[in-house]
């Protein structure tokens, strides 16, 4: 599959990167799949490096509901619960946009990605070109805000106190984004930051379908 080049002055650029990154959206964005998942209502997952355990088995079950339920999902999937929650989405048939912190490859992707790809449900998107070979902390946030500014709202399953995580959490709430987390101990912080709380499959409608 051949790799699009979108330009922000082109009329398939999507309009929510100016919206809430204003002067700091992408010039380009690079894309392989299928761009009609940016239609689509998405929600945006990230987590911390380190999650606690009983939040793991949360996101687990949370994740699980999405891919069932076909919710689209965007994400970076870059730390080990991401990850973990990119495999599960992709044994669904739900769409996935896979945001990257480095320049995108076509080539060598494994057969799952090639599979989903070719079945028009997996959309791989960055924006970084040509000698951005390697993922850094500036990559990773500009990513993430990315990832986020193209989601109607965004699910963060643990923000560790102080960490990157939670001040891209309060930078997505500073744009008035609906910002979901666990109802949990864990998540005081972001709760009192104005996270609105997760309790669970009984309260979900807002968090699967709000925009």
């Amino acid at each position: 599959m051949d790799i699009k080049i979108i330009q922000r002055t082109d009329p398939g650029y999507p309009a929510s990167l100016e919206t809430y990154l204003g002067g700091w959206a992408p010039e380009f964005v690079f894309a392989l799949g299928n761009l009609n998942i940016l239609q689509e209502s998405m929600l945006a997952l990230f987590c911390s490096v380190k999650c606690p355990g009983n939040l793991i088995m949360q996101t687990y079950d949370l994740v699980r509901h999405l891919r069932d339920t076909g919710t689209a999902v965007i994400s970076g999937f870059h730390s080990p619960m991401e990850k973990e929650c990119l495999a599960l989405l992709l044994r669904g048939k739900q769409p996935v946009v896979w945001c990257q912190a480095k320049r995108l490859m076509a080539g060598d992707m494994p057969r799952v990605y090639v599979e989903s790809l070719a079945a028009g449900r997996l959309l791989i998107l960055s924006p970084f070109g040509k000698g951005i070979n390697r993922a850094t902390q500036e990559t990773s946030r500009i990513r993430n805000e990315c990832a986020a500014a193209l989601a109607d709202r965004v699910f963060v399953a643990y923000a560790a106190p102080g960490g990157k995580t939670e001040a891209f959490c309060r930078k997505v709430l500073s744009w008035g984004k609906s910002l979901f987390t666990f109802d949990s101990p864990e998540n005081i912080r972001l709760l009192a930051a104005g996270a609105q709380p997760y309790k669970g499959l009984s309260g979900e409608t807002q968090l699967l379908h709000g925009r």
